[in-house]
């Protein structure tokens, strides 16, 4: 698979993950609901739902980098 390629996947899925796990970070931090049922495990006092959102951003920020390198 070319890195093109597969920088745009990355693209996708961590587009989709960010707007996920911001959803669930969003709702969970400022409105005190659980928004699936369920509220998350929190560590550090932070919810771990959070931790996702800075992750996908990670992956998100990467391919974005990677993409404009070419």
């Amino acid at each position: 698979m070319k890195k093109q390629t597969t920088l745009k996947i990355l693209l996708g899925l961590s587009l989709a993950g960010a707007l996920f796990s911001g959803y669930l970070s969003y709702t969970e931090i400022f409105q005190q609901t659980c928004a699936i049922g369920t509220c998350s495990a929190k560590v550090f006092t932070v919810p771990s739902c959070v931790y996702g959102f800075v992750m996908y951003l990670a992956g998100l920020i990467v391919s974005i980098i990677g993409l404009k390198s070419n």
